[in-house]
């Protein structure tokens, strides 16, 4: 009987050795899920702030990207509608070459000019106004008029142009003195 209650009273040990090791597992189990929920969390949020600040980036890029191809389309149109007004002073000086004549190729030449300039106004492309006096910001004065007011503009040698109301080409005028 001494063997049976050694024997019982080790199984008795065994049992509660088993529940505390069970209790410390179970302690140690929470413990580490917690500390492993607390680091997913902080992952979570820096991967948030990551994620967010990659959107924010995306956006000013398309935003400078667009500012960069307006200020390209810009560019294009000005140096372009600088290389046509070459031909409309050169179709101008056609038509003042044929004086008062009045044939087929003389029409032909101002109607291309009126198709021209039509063109160039689609796409913001105005004559610049000489008709209010000198403007330093419109026109560029080449040379003096006698025959003209003070500050007046006497004589326009070559038009000037302004694309979108920003110069594009200055006029050439003789001012009076």
């Amino acid at each position: 009987m001494a063997n049976e209650q050694n024997e019982q009273a080790q199984d008795i040990q065994q049992e509660q050795a088993e529940q505390q090791n069970d209790q410390t597992q179970a302690e140690v189990s929470v413990e580490d899920l917690q500390t492993q929920i607390q680091k997913l969390e902080e992952s979570l949020k820096l991967e948030k702030a990551r994620t967010a600040n990659a959107v924010y980036e995306a956006q000013k890029s398309v935003e400078r990207i667009q500012r960069e191809s307006e200020k390209h389309k810009e560019t294009v149109l000005e140096k372009f509608s600088k290389e046509l007004l070459e031909s409309v002073d050169n179709l101008e000086r056609a038509i003042q070459a044929a004086g008062d004549e009045e044939d087929a190729v003389v029409e032909g030449i101002k109607l291309t000019l009126k198709s021209l300039l039509t063109t160039l106004e689609k796409f913001g492309v105005e004559e610049a106004n000489t008709a209010n006096g000198f403007n330093a910001e419109l026109h560029q004065a080449v040379g003096i008029d006698p025959t003209a007011k003070a500050n007046e503009i006497g004589t326009v040698l070559q038009k000037g142009y302004t694309l979108n109301h920003r110069l594009l080409r200055p006029a050439m005028v003789l001012v009076g003195q």
